[in-house]
């Protein structure tokens, strides 16, 4: 871990939000991020003053951004960011980020090969219309994983916010176990999808 942190470009930002790059020295701007994320260069961001990390929402500035100037080559489809939306006060929100970071990493993983393939063969439309199937099959999967946590007893999964009650010796743990085994066996055949 601290491996990947001395590798990391330093940015510092300042109360007149501007941005400084200690690799460098020099100020930067959002573009100038992005342009960075895009070539792969590892990055943190600082608060100036505080000290605090403000990567997160520096990313989700320079995602704004981009959603901004692409007009009608929007990356970010209404109907996810509303979804999304609904994930932060739901109680399986703590699945999502995981969610997203395997199936983006797959997409980008497998987006070079499927872009080539498909273009060669079938012209641009075929690669969009892969790329929208891939979209639905990762919400369903993903549909389907949330649906097997609503599976638990009450309707809550283990760990989320639920009113205390005694448990009940032998047979709820028993019927827990059966469940956590069944959940798992679920998964693995939609993983072999």
């Amino acid at each position: 871990m601290a491996d990947n942190k001395a590798q990391q470009t330093v940015i510092k930002k300042y109360a007149n939000r501007r941005l400084y790059h200690t690799g460098t020295s020099t100020y930067v701007t959002l573009e100038d991020l992005a342009t960075m994320v895009q070539g792969g260069e590892d990055f943190v961001v600082y608060d100036a003053r505080s000290g605090d990390d403000i990567t997160r929402s520096v990313l989700a500035q320079i995602i704004f951004e981009q959603e901004n100037k692409a007009g009608e080559d929007n990356l970010l489809p209404v109907a996810f960011l509303r979804q999304l939306i609904r994930f932060y006060g739901d109680s399986m929100r703590t699945m999502v980020p995981s969610f997203l970071e395997f199936s983006v990493a797959n997409f980008a993983r497998d987006q070079d090969g499927l872009r080539e393939k498909l273009s060669q063969s079938f012209g641009p439309q075929a690669f969009q219309h892969a790329i929208e199937q891939q979209v639905r099959a990762n919400m369903s999967f993903f549909g389907d994983a949330m649906k097997m946590f609503t599976a638990f007893p009450g309707g809550v999964a283990p760990g989320a916010s639920q009113p205390a009650a005694a448990p009940a010796p032998g047979s709820d743990l028993d019927d827990l176990k059966r469940q956590m085994a069944e959940m798992q066996q679920r998964l693995e055949a939609l993983a072999r999808k």
